[in-house]
């Protein structure tokens, strides 16, 4: 398989020439560690009791001599290896020394965490169209749309197309290897690993992180019950939905469903969309948008293909948006803007925007996103409102859609394909 580069990498060449540690969270199999392989000179994957024995047993010792940069592949399995880390770096804060991946991230919210202030935390995130496509190297999408240039690709797809591409998913196994029944087996895989394995390792982590507890007792989560949240959460993707929608669901008190979210929060497979709040608008709806983080994470956990998410209106729609969001999100990743995405809703949901990036500053780009080839003006109702009502600050608002062409829906609102996001072929457009 050929290597594609990822847009975070500028941004790891910058920070390893002047940081001495980095730390970089994601989902499981998102390609950390490929990556960042290719900029190590020793790798060291915590994950093989062969190579962790010597960590666990003093991780200082085994840390020396090594040559650097040290990559530490799954820290989680030898959490000691952050102390040893933190003391080398105090020792000396040479750039570029260590880098160490991670796909828990329960130890991040540890009161006495050893990283602070000595590693510097990166997301990597499932692999973008643009990525894919090995169009990294081009401008980014929100410096590319606060220039004009909305730009699209020659193959710009249609609704079966996006749905074929959400289906794919952004993990390079699905993304750049595997296709049918074998990526299908994959993804289904991938859930059924995350709900036994993964889960009851980051709730060990979750309980090591209890200071002053005592001993926690352990047990291990019912797997059908985890299960049947997992796949109420997939079916609510870019939903504003109440938490009991989600526990009932799954036949669970909201203790448990509270649990639940933590844990697969930890493992960075769903991610919530805060609300949008403004001194100038009342009655707001502050409830966050749930997502899954990759697209073809819903269909895998429901086991619909293509032909049924195309047949039910509203699936189809919440793979859309987590698709256009998933795109958004590892954009606004690496964004030189830091943009960070928040939703509206009013509390009467009159009115309602899918996605607003508020960009370093306060300028915003709004986003409405429509499984729909041709939107007309009233589908950017909510955007020429929030223009309106803010005409200082927001400088965008852009209806995605399905359809080829790029055109003006009203002043500084416009229809663009959701290709938009991954821009045209080549430089020359």
């Amino acid at each position: 398989m050929d290597y594609r580069e990822r847009l975070v990498e500028p941004v790891l060449a910058e920070y390893m020439q002047q940081l001495p540690a980095l730390f970089v969270t994601g989902p499981r199999a998102v390609g950390k560690s490929t990556t960042l392989a290719r900029r190590a000179a020793t790798i060291v994957q915590l994950d093989e009791e062969a190579q962790a024995t010597a960590f666990r047993a003093d991780p200082d010792a085994a840390l020396r001599g090594l040559a650097e940069p040290v990559l530490l592949d799954e820290w989680q399995n030898v959490p000691g290896v952050l102390g040893a880390i933190k003391r080398a770096v105090s020792a000396d804060p040479t750039p570029g020394r260590f880098v160490v991946t991670g796909s828990v991230n329960a130890e991040l919210e540890n009161e006495v965490w050893p990283g602070t202030g000595r590693l510097t935390r990166i997301p990597m995130l499932p692999m973008t169209v643009r990525e894919q496509r090995g169009r990294s190297d081009q401008h980014g999408f929100f410096e590319r749309a606060l220039a004009g240039d909305l730009s699209v690709p020659a193959d710009t797809p249609d609704l079966r197309g996006y749905v074929d591409l959400a289906l794919t998913g952004g993990f390079p196994a699905t993304a750049l290897q595997l296709s049918g029944r074998p990526r299908t087996a994959w993804l289904e895989g991938y859930i059924q690993d995350l709900l036994t394995h993964d889960v009851e390792q980051a709730a060990e982590q979750r309980r090591r992180n209890r200071r002053g507890a005592g001993p926690a007792r352990r047990r291990r989560h019912d797997y059908q019950k985890l299960r049947m949240y997992f796949e109420a959460y997939a079916v609510n993707s870019a939903g504003v939905v109440h938490d009991n929608t989600l526990y009932e669901a799954a036949r669970i008190n909201r203790i448990t469903a509270q649990s639940y979210e933590d844990l697969l929060a930890d493992l960075f497979v769903i991610d919530q969309i805060p609300a949008w709040a403004a001194n100038r608008l009342a009655r707001l709806a502050m409830q966050p948008k749930r997502y899954l983080i990759d697209p073809a994470l819903i269909t895998a956990a429901v086991r619909l293909d293509a032909n049924g998410v195309m047949r039910d209106g509203n699936l189809l729609g919440r793979v859309i948006d987590t698709f256009v969001v998933s795109q958004l999100r590892a954009e606004a990743s690496v964004a030189g803007s830091r943009p960070r995405l928040h939703h509206l809703r009013t509390k009467e949901g009159r009115k309602e925007v899918d996605v607003i990036a508020e960009l370093a500053g306060g300028q915003l780009i709004a986003f409405e996103i429509k499984a729909d080839a041709a939107p007309k003006r009233h589908d950017a109702r909510h955007l020429i409102w929030l223009r309106d009502t803010f005409p200082e600050k927001v400088a965008l608002g852009i209806v995605f859609h399905t359809g080829p062409r790029v055109f003006e829906l009203d002043r500084r609102v416009i229809a663009a394909p959701i290709s938009a996001l991954w821009g045209p072929s080549n430089s020359a457009g």
